[in-house]
């Protein structure tokens, strides 16, 4: 499965602090649950590339409406 392959599969996304000081990204999925805890650094950079790829989508998004 890659980026572009569509799924049925349905997750929630959590992110908050730690009680460690630390960034957790938090997704379940029916029984699965992945935890990721990552230093603050780690997170804003996490941050800037969500947002990068937001850009591109959106560009992408304007070229499909010409």
């Amino acid at each position: 499965m890659g980026i572009n392959t569509e799924s049925d599969i349905e997750a929630n996304l959590q992110i908050g602090p730690t009680d460690q000081g630390m960034v957790r990204i938090y997704v379940f999925a029916g029984q699965l649950e992945v935890p990721m805890d990552f230093e603050p650094e780690e997170a804003q950079e996490i941050a800037e590339e969500i947002l990068a790829a937001a850009k591109a989508a959106e560009t992408l998004g304007q070229k499909r409406k010409r």
